[in-house]
């Protein structure tokens, strides 16, 4: 159940049982009272979501149900119209206090109303727009009392009267609280061992987080900061730091300061020391004891001895460490001294440093030790260091002022002469480090070391190359250089084309490998030089003979590239600097075979065609390799458009020959139709003639049905006296139609009786075509070979 209903149902509760005969729920101005209980209906309806927002449900109902304790007459005069005037604030003692003092906030409120009793109102005090305080009153007066303040009092004042449904808030205060309560120091012992940890407390229980402290750390005799530890505390009034207790610290204490920031302000508290601790030595600063006393001369035994001494707080013994300079020449884990024994040289004088170690403490001493010098370091001197095979080896070894001592020379580690000189004659085993030794008594000396080099002269250098395979343009080749025999280190000096180019070292007799990338036919050489007092020695001349690829390929016609027909073709095809020999083809555009290929030991080649066509006319291109090509990179030309057009006696011939079939067409079609006006003017004579009559096999008159139906058809009298044919139509118009003829070819397919030849028969149909009103005429006439002629 929410906050308002719960209000909601406890007010009703305790104002039933309080005033009985008075329901909550009977209609508002009732009797009994029923003003006061809308009136409080509505004071917790209205102000319940600001009680809301700041408290829980157990404040809110605390404060409401204080409502049910004011007097019911005292409300009466609420339903009286009032008016607000004005409300405002009184900060007692003033709007800034010094932290711990006592602040009061006094609401201010002036209210008009007709009723002659105040009415009773709220008085709702908050800091930073929070709710604080609240107060049923009828006072115009009501205070908000802050014993001793702290800085989380201060902040932003100010306060709200509700009366009813009006409510009216005074301006906004800024209070402000100076410094910070003095904070509080405890610490977990106040007796400690170097090296162990003392636990510091710092807090400020009047104050709310953030707190930011500030604890040192002090020495009481010197009084200086040895130690300054800051920490901010979120959620805590308090910190917690541990210092450790360093070497010596004899007497020490604490100190702490809080910082609270306020707004943009910062309150700093007073400085607060912590009560003394004392510190007790986990053991002593070490000490030296040096012997023999006095003088210490080269021979003599020497003893170095560190002491410390170590209390019975002690958890476990420290590490003694002895040095000389940086170098560590004793120490001991578990005991209180260390020592370093050595027979006495000179090298041994210096400072000496002896060193305590706990886990968190140092403790140091030092001492410096001379030792006196029996005599000083010999000397190994040689003629020359480098020596040519053959020539003789010369050391001698000597010592300052000549005492009588013991001399032995050393070659490494092997004795090469017992006495103060070493002379023979050198060969290149010979070679190597030298250094003499000289005793006197127990004292043995090591001189300086002598580094002999004897030269073995270099053989001639030889210079090879990988010539398994050939030397292309561009490619890099390894060039080796080596002399068989001869002292290393060896220097090699490649000379390309007689000039130096690269210069390299070896320490072996291993080859020196230059690298180049020639580009042309080269000759190279090389020189060797050792330490050998002989001069260099040359190499004989490597010639390499380098392989130029085809890289571009030009394609050029001689004379033009409009060529007459009949005239020749010349097309060159160039290379730039190739090798030899070189595979030259020839390319037709958009055919994939060559119609040309020659191999040929010069930069370029020619083709030509003497009689060039009209078939030799398009795009020709041609490619170029060698040997130096890849098979799928051979470099192609240009592309050439080369056009054959016609010679002009050609082209008037041509013409000529046209113009003549021309004429020649139009002879004969003039004469072919001569010949059918002709014939077509002949046709109806050879009409008229009398009809050759058709035989048959008895050499009989044929009287078919076909002649009496054509003579039928034509309408034809027979005349018998002249024996020609008329029309019966006897118009004197002359025949002026159209005349079509048909011949027709008929073989007998049996010979004639009486015949030794076979007969064809040609029958011709004419066709006239008159004027509609005019009868067609046709006339047919047949005609037969018989005797095949």
């Amino acid at each position: 159940m929410g906050g308002h209903e719960q209000l909601d149902r406890e007010l009703h509760t305790r104002w039933t049982k309080s005033r009985p005969g008075c329901s909550w729920k009977q209609p508002k101005r009732a009797r009994c009272g029923l003003e006061f209980c809308w009136r409080l209906r509505f004071v917790s309806f209205i102000l319940f979501p600001t009680f809301l927002r700041f408290h829980d449900e157990s404040k809110l109902m605390k404060i409401n149900i204080s409502l049910l304790s004011l007097p019911g007459p005292g409300l009466e005069g609420q339903e009286n119209p009032f008016t607000i005037n004005h409300i405002y604030m009184n900060i007692l003692p003033g709007k800034e206090v010094q932290n711990g003092q006592n602040l009061t906030l006094q609401c201010v409120v002036d209210i008009s109303t007709t009723s002659q009793v105040k009415p009773q109102h709220w008085l709702l005090f908050y800091k930073d727009d929070v709710l604080v305080h609240n107060v049923s009153s009828m006072k115009n007066t009501e205070s908000y009392f802050i014993p001793q303040a702290r800085v989380s009092h201060a902040g932003t004042y100010k306060c709200t009267v509700s009366l009813n449904n009006k409510e009216k808030t005074s301006k906004e205060y800024q209070v402000c609280v100076k410094g910070v309560s003095s904070p509080r120091v405890t610490l977990d012992k106040k007796e400690a061992i170097e090296g162990g940890v003392v636990t510091v407390n710092c807090s400020v229980p009047e104050e709310n987080p953030q707190i930011h402290f500030i604890i040192e750390k002090l020495t009481l005799d010197a009084k200086s900061v040895k130690q300054r530890r800051e920490k901010t505390s979120q959620n805590q009034n308090f910190m917690v730091m541990e210092f450790t207790v360093e070497e010596q610290d004899h007497v020490i204490y604490f100190q702490c300061q809080a910082r609270i920031f306020s707004g943009t302000n910062v309150e700093i508290s007073e400085v607060i020391k912590s009560e003394l601790v004392t510190v007790t030595e986990s053991f002593s600063n070490p000490r030296f004891h040096i012997s023999p006393e006095g003088v210490i001369t080269e021979g003599d035994e020497l003893n170095i001895k560190c002491t410390i001494q170590v209390t019975h707080l002690a958890q476990s013994f420290p590490e003694i460490i002895i040095q000389k300079d940086k170098a560590i020449v004793a120490h001991k884990e578990h005991g209180k001294e260390a020592t370093y024994s050595v027979m006495a040289m000179v090298e041994h004088s210096g400072n000496y440093t002896c060193k305590v170690e706990a886990s968190r403490i140092s403790k140091v001493s030092s001492i410096v030790v001379n030792i006196t010098e029996l005599f000083s370091k010999p000397k190994l001197e040689s003629f020359t260091p480098r020596l040519d095979h053959g020539e003789t080896l010369n050391l001698w070894c000597s010592i300052t002022g000549a005492p009588p001592a013991n001399f032995t020379i050393q070659k490494e580690n092997t004795i090469v002469s017992l006495s103060q000189d070493f002379t023979k004659i050198a060969s290149e085993r010979d070679g190597g480090t030298y250094t003499c030794n000289a005793s006197i008594g127990k004292v043995v000396k090591k001189s300086n070391a002598v580094q002999i080099t004897v030269c073995e002269m270099l053989s001639k250098p030889r210079i090879f190359y990988d010539s398994s395979s050939e030397v292309i343009k561009g490619q890099t080749i390894a060039i080796s250089c080596q002399s068989i025999n001869g002292t290393a280190p060896i220097n090699y000096r490649l000379l390309k084309a007689n000039n130096t180019s690269e210069s390299y070292g070896m320490n072996s007799n291993e080859p020196a490998v230059f690298k180049d990338k020639p580009t042309k036919d080269v000759e190279y050489q090389c020189i060797a030089k050792n330490c050998h007092s002989h001069s260099e020695m040359i190499s004989e001349v490597l010639q390499v003979n380098v392989i130029a690829p085809v890289d571009e390929v030009k394609l050029m016609v001689l004379l033009t590239e409009e060529v007459e027909s009949g005239k020749e073709i010349v097309l060159r095809c160039s290379v730039n600097n190739a090798s030899s020999p070189i595979t030259y083809r020839f390319y037709r555009e958009k055919e994939g075979s060559p119609f040309y290929q020659t191999i040929w030991n010069d930069t370029n080649v020619i083709w030509y065609k003497e009689k060039a066509s009209k078939e030799d006319e398009g795009q020709y291109y041609c490619t170029a390799f060698n040997r130096a090509n890849l098979a799928k990179s051979n470099p192609q030309s240009n592309i050439l458009n080369i056009r054959v057009f016609l010679a002009p006696w050609k082209k008037g011939l041509i013409a000529v020959v046209v113009i003549g079939v021309i004429i020649a067409t139009l002879i004969l079609g003039a004469r072919v139709c001569f010949l059918k006006k002709a014939k077509a003017k002949q046709t109806p004579m050879e009409m008229a003639r009398p009809a050759v009559p058709l035989l048959n096999s008895s050499n009989e008159k044929m009287l078919s049905d076909p002649d009496t139906e054509a003579n039928k058809h034509y309408d034809y009298n027979e005349d018998v006296g002249n024996h020609a044919m008329k029309p019966i139509n006897e118009n004197k118009e002359p025949l002026t139609s159209d005349v079509e003829y048909t011949e027709v070819q008929v073989t007998s397919s049996e010979p004639y009786q009486g015949l030794e030849t076979k007969g064809t028969e040609t029958v011709y149909s004419e066709i006239r075509k008159t004027k509609p009103d005019v009868m067609e005429n046709r006339y047919s006439r047949t005609e037969g070979s018989l005797d095949g002629t």
